[in-house]
């Protein structure tokens, strides 16, 4: 952790809807005239596309538990502590990016680079009020690194898992031309790697956001249509909401329609889910960056 150089993670399963979360802190940054350094979990990957695929392909045929971007044999996780130190320590740090598609591409504007490559690695300008993480990795744990200590906060996006999988079919489906079947096939091959390194981080969230649908999610294989804002609520879980001096009152006020469910833990309806992630990051966002300036100025 580091008072001058903020580090915000959020980490969530692919389809879970770390988007969402982006944009709350992008209105934020927007609002508060703050800079924020955006990071990529996917940049982070090992293999480029047509590469992951071929690894992929080699692994199953040698009988070895398969290849997937969930595990540590897929992702350069070593890079992404040094990020993490270099960041805290300097304000500053290597990062690239992933091109998902060829609009990605092109406007990157390098005419050598296509879709599912990896730009060139750059260093991060300095004087940003905080760096923000974004991927399936935010506080992994293994035998060769751990990210805890560095996060200064740690943001779960947690759906329960049959809406993940509907969310991640919708989106895999429809935005990047993938069958069912072949979503269905890398969700399986998953699998291993999802419960051995993406579940035990969201023990050590500071704050997790869980969309539960309230309509009938039971076969995600054949769902049709990934249930609205307002056929779900959101249960959001503090580990030590006296950490951030969350105000459950207020928010129980603001957010109309909302409850406790236990003393650390609020639910509110989906629809007010942006609300409810705007009354509770903002002062925490501020805290941290009037902390920043004091370490900075002395």
């Amino acid at each position: 952790m580091s008072r001058k150089h903020p580090i915000i993670a959020v980490t969530g399963s692919s389809g879970a809807g770390r988007g969402s979360v982006r944009e709350t802190f992008e209105q934020m940054f927007r609002r508060e005239g703050l800079r924020g350094v955006f990071v990529d979990g996917e940049s982070y990957h090992k293999y480029p596309r047509a590469e992951m695929k071929v690894a992929v392909t080699e692994t199953a045929l040698e009988g070895t538990p398969q290849l997937s971007h969930f595990g540590p044999e897929a992702n350069l996780f070593n890079e992404l502590e040094e990020l993490y130190k270099t960041y805290a320590n300097t304000g500053t740090g290597k990062r690239r990016f992933y091109l998902h598609t060829e609009k990605d591409a092109a406007e990157f504007g390098n005419p050598g680079l296509k879709s599912g490559e990896f730009t060139p690695w750059e260093d991060i300008p300095r004087g940003a009020d905080c760096l923000l993480y974004g991927g399936l990795h935010g506080w992994v744990r293994t035998n060769d690194v751990d990210l805890r200590p560095y996060p200064d906060l740690k943001i779960g996006v947690v759906p329960v898992i049959n809406l993940e999988w509907i969310q991640k079919i919708d989106r895999d489906t429809r935005m990047r031309g993938y069958s069912e079947e072949a979503v269905m096939e890398t969700i399986l091959r998953r699998m291993p790697d999802y419960v051995r390194c993406i579940i035990p981080q969201f023990q050590y969230s500071d704050i997790n956001f869980q969309r539960v649908a309230t309509v009938d999610t039971s076969n995600p294989v054949i769902a049709r249509d990934v249930p609205s804002d307002d056929e779900s609520v959101v249960v959001v879980r503090f580990r030590d909401p006296d950490q951030f001096g969350i105000d459950f009152p207020n928010l129980l006020r603001e957010v109309q329609g909302s409850w406790m469910s236990r003393r650390n833990t609020i639910v509110v309806p989906g629809g007010k889910m942006g609300l409810a992630m705007q009354l509770i990051l903002c002062p925490i966002l501020c805290d941290l960056v009037a902390g920043r300036r004091k370490a900075v100025t002395g």
